[in-house]
């Protein structure tokens, strides 16, 4: 289909910034070419085996790091305590480090199923990166309430407090607009989950490296996160990591990030995973 071909330095990017974030049936779920892999991969400038390649290396990444989870006993009592018996739909709704092919969800989803006898969950990944609460809210009827889940992991908040380059004089989203489309997610899926929601603090950027990458036109700082990182930490339900300390004690620790230190590499995905696991092992108050 595409008649320019990706060179080694564009497969490159492909690889780390943009296969594992972008699948085009999320970006769009009603063109009738959606599910067409050799038009997918044109796209990108690759093969269908290329493609197919990659996707299978993010998920074998994710198997990977799910046995290295396993491997700690901390985890491995943990996942004896859990709520679930098997048979559970789970969403995960959320952003870029949602979406991620080898990210957060794909390896909670292979920690589950290798540990759970006789597993029979239901995954569906509704991230769509860069997603902020605004734009979430808009498609939760269709990514979300549509699969009647038993569980919903919500992940969201990071790209509200994104200040565009050009316009860098305010975050693209007010905080008073956050704390609403975040009290009417709440309010839509409270309603229509018998769980309670599990809410993913945002994790910290680092902002030197995401303005250093020009990949981007925008930068996150601490203090425009930190507002939305307190909303998040204040909802109902389960809150995993309220103090937004998962990728580091004091100051983020790099290797938890790729190189544009907005999103997490398998280590910081691990530390992710770690903390949901345990947040949902608590005694219920």
């Amino acid at each position: 289909m595409a008649n320019k071909k990706a060179t080694d330095e564009e497969k490159g990017i492909l690889e780390q910034f943009m296969l594992p974030f972008y699948h085009i049936t999320k970006r769009i779920p009603l063109f009738p070419g959606k599910n067409d892999v050799k038009s997918e991969a044109g796209l990108f400038g690759i093969t269908e085996e290329e493609l197919k390649e990659y996707r299978e290396n993010y998920d074998e990444n994710a198997r990977q790091a799910a046995l290295e989870i396993l491997k700690e006993d901390e985890i491995v009592d943990c996942l004896d305590k859990l709520p679930m018996d098997g048979d559970e739909t789970i969403v995960a709704f959320g952003d870029s480090n949602t979406e991620d092919a080898q990210g957060w969800f794909t390896i909670l989803k292979h920690v589950l199923e290798i540990s759970v006898e006789k597993a029979n969950f239901n995954f569906i990944n509704a991230g769509v990166s860069y997603n902020t609460t605004a734009e979430a809210l808009r498609r939760v009827d269709r990514d979300v309430v549509v699969h009647e889940p038993d569980w919903v992991i919500v992940a969201l908040g990071t790209f509200d407090a994104q200040r565009l380059n050009i316009a860098p004089d305010r975050t693209l989203l007010p905080l008073s607009e956050t704390w609403e489309n975040i009290e009417t997610i709440q309010s839509v899926l409270e309603s229509r989950v018998e769980n309670p929601l599990i809410w993913i603090t945002p994790a910290p950027v680092i902002d030197e490296m995401l303005e250093e990458n020009l990949l981007y036109d925008f930068t996150i700082k601490p203090e425009d996160l930190g507002p939305v990182q307190d909303l998040v930490s204040g909802k109902q339900g389960a809150i995993v990591d309220a103090s937004a300390k998962r990728m580091g004690e004091g100051e983020p620790n790099a290797w938890n990030y790729l190189p544009d230190g907005l999103h997490h590499s398998l280590s910081g995905h691990m530390e992710t995973t770690k903390a949901i696991i345990k947040k949902l092992a608590e005694p219920k108050n």
